[in-house]
């Protein structure tokens, strides 16, 4: 069977034959419909409403379907798309942005792999057609597959979950009625997506998980801001290019703005590339590193015309710092860090992967609590208001792309590996907290084709970005690619995956692995994993598996050995596994779900909570040459018992 699609891409249409195939296991069904590949370039910009550009949210309850049982081809045939869903049979409410699996009661829903429908409507404000406005529509991402039609015409597609798509809509967008605006998302994994189907162990949660924008701009609008920092003395050096899309018949000039915390304009510039000096510069710092951590500036960007009209106008804020690294150390702004971080997950009862303001405002004062200053995006690229959340708190976050547990290392794999890396370092390449770029968790990554496969992404990499150094958090003993990385990450279960329950061999092994990853590959090392599942609540004198006490007690094993490690020069951080229990699929070793965490899902804190939060203050006071904290509560002032005798 043949089927005629449609491709609305901004002001080009393009079409189609594409041929209906049985699903194999190397596609999902969306590949299936269309052979072809979209490529979309999303403007890196964050969607901001300003004096030129209007920003409407199209987040709140939609209709959402799921297709029928063993035909997933079911709605595209039947044209869902073309008409409300709700006329085409039975629909429920689906709140936007948020996974769809545990809102309802059904196991169905949850449990679902395959093809679901969503759709609403929304009006268009007439004034953008009078101002000659473009019209955007942006998903801040969909997973993992996405094809989105607007009015029953295709006008994009998407691959690749968690990171933000758009398109172009102002010859599609109706304002004279309202638009129906439809959703088929695949959650579909298999050898050839990224992540790879290979027992990876978190839910695979799916659905619209982030905000949708409908925006404008106008007609010469403002595409991207590239800012790269330097420090000379006690001035910050500013490197900026300025991206301007569209055509205009008046000349236009570039303002370029600076401004500090307070408002104040600190530098500016005419052109839209070029360097501005910040003297008496203040330095974006990490937590605990400085008395005033996440320093941000605003960088301002107005297009003005030749009869200084305002034409477009944009800002971005950064922080001014550098980031260099040798093969035993990481510096910021010419100091050495230590990373005292936490592996996390984006995990929620109820909306899954969706985002959730009130859950991260919540998870950043956690980190600060416990006295960690880093965290890695473990394991796919996080909500970008995540990020401006770290940027504000002086939180450093190692960016890992959605690479885990690779196995097959393919050409096809390779360019979506690639295309991934691609749309997560322009979307992110501004943050100052963004210090490392991950490009993979744990690959299987001893076969003989890894090696030239990850000296192919790194290089790509470096190819957008060499103010970072990258990193991927190997597991396996026998690792080949390493040699390409700049750090070193590694993940190891010392008395959990391995001797289980067995704490004497824990801080001589962690050691050990450190020490021989080092003169293996001649990096810098840091751990990226290491933990035990614990259930809130149990306890067991002496130590037993699984309960508070013995999670407690291998991390004990496991301080003992970074402390070891934090003399030998070449050990730059420690990052437990995991922050807060998440959710798993089901199975015999998954009590509800992996519950590592040193935070309950709800965000309660287990007796690791408290012990990592002793050790953090304590290693940042030694870092910074202060004292060591005094404990949390008051337990003795140390001092003899006093009588007077009669």
């Amino acid at each position: 069977m043949k089927t005629m699609l449609v491709i609305f891409l901004g002001t080009v249409c393009i079409s189609f034959v594409a041929a209906i195939l049985p699903v194999s296991s190397n596609d999902n069904v969306i590949n299936i419909i269309q052979k072809k590949p979209v490529i979309n370039t999303c403007s890196p910009l964050y969607p901001r409403a300003t004096l030129t550009r209007d920003l409407r949210k199209l987040d709140g309850i939609w209709n959402f379907r799921l297709s029928p049982p063993n035909n997933p081809l079911f709605g595209f045939l039947n044209g869902w798309y073309q008409q409300d869903l709700a006329k085409t049979g039975p629909v429920i409410p689906m709140p936007v942005p948020s996974s769809y699996n545990d809102v309802g009661v059904d196991a169905v829903v949850r449990d679902h792999t395959g093809v679901v429908w969503y759709d609403r409507r929304f009006y268009a404000p007439r004034w953008w057609r009078d101002a000659k406005q473009r019209v955007w529509l942006r998903f801040s991402s969909v997973h993992y597959q996405a094809k989105v039609f607007l009015n029953g015409n295709q006008v994009t597609s998407h691959e690749i979950g968690h990171l933000p798509f758009e398109v172009e809509i102002t010859d599609a967008v109706l304002y004279n009625s309202s638009n129906l605006l439809t959703v088929a998302v695949d959650n579909t994994l298999t050898l050839n997506t990224i992540p790879q189907e290979n027992g990876y162990d978190f839910f695979n949660y799916a659905g619209i998980h982030r905000t949708v924008y409908i925006y404008s701009t106008p007609q010469l609008y403002i595409e991207d801001i590239t800012i790269d920092t330097d420090i000379q003395g006690y001035t910050g050096i500013v490197t900026y290019d300025i991206s301007v899309k569209g055509s205009s018949e008046d000349e236009i000039i570039c303002f370029v703005e600076i401004f500090d915390r307070n408002n104040t304009k600190v530098g500016s510039s005419q052109n839209c590339s070029g360097v501005v000096d910040i003297p008496q510069a203040h330095l974006w710092w990490p937590y605990l590193m400085h008395h005033d951590p996440g320093y941000l500036y605003t960088l301002k960007v107005s297009l003005v015309n030749t009869r200084d009209e305002l034409v477009d106008t944009y800002t971005e804020r950064f922080g001014i710092r550098t980031v260099i690294w040798t093969n035993t150390t990481v510096y910021l702004n010419d100091q050495q860090i230590y990373l005292r971080g936490f592996g996390m997950h984006e995990d929620s009862d109820f909306r899954g992967k969706g985002w959730d303001p009130v859950l991260w405002v919540k998870n950043i004062n956690l980190i600060k609590w416990v006295g960690g200053n880093s965290f890695r995006t473990s394991h796919y690229p996080y909500a970008e208001e995540i990020y401006q959340l770290a940027d504000e708190h002086g939180i450093m976050v190692i960016d890992e792309c959605p690479s885990v547990n690779a196995i097959n290392y393919s050409d096809s794999l390779l360019e979506k590996h690639k295309q991934s890396l691609t749309e997560l370092i322009r979307r992110d390449k501004n943050h100052p907290s963004v210090i490392m770029w991950s490009i993979a968790n744990e690959p299987v990554s001893d076969r003989p084709n890894c090696d030239e496969y990850f000296k192919k992404v790194v290089a790509h990499v470096k190819t957008m970005d060499v103010s970072r150094p990258v990193t991927y958090a190997l597991a396996n003993p026998k690792d080949i690619a390493g040699k390409h990385l700049d750090v070193i990450s590694f993940n190891r279960y010392n008395g959990w995956y391995q001797e289980t329950g067995e704490l004497q061999h824990v801080a001589d092994n962690v050691a050990r692995e450190a020490l021989q990853w080092h003169r293996k590959y001649n990096r810098s090392v840091l751990m990226s994993e290491y933990g035990a599942d614990t259930i809130a609540g149990m306890h067991f004198l002496p130590t037993f598996v699984w309960s508070e006490d013995y999670q407690v007690a291998l991390m004990s094993e496991h301080f003992k050995a970074f402390d070891k490690l934090r003399q030998s020069g070449f050990f730059v951080g420690e990052f437990i596994w995991n922050f807060a229990d998440f959710k798993t699929k089901q199975g015999i070793i998954r009590a509800g779900g992996n519950k590592k965490g040193i935070f309950t899902r709800s965000r309660q804190p287990k007796a690791a909570a408290h012990h990592l939060r002793a050790r953090y203050h304590a290693v940042a006071a030694a870092d910074a040459g202060a004292a060591p904290p005094r404990p949390q509560l008051y337990i003795s002032d140390n001092t003899p018992i006093h009588h007077d005798d009669l």
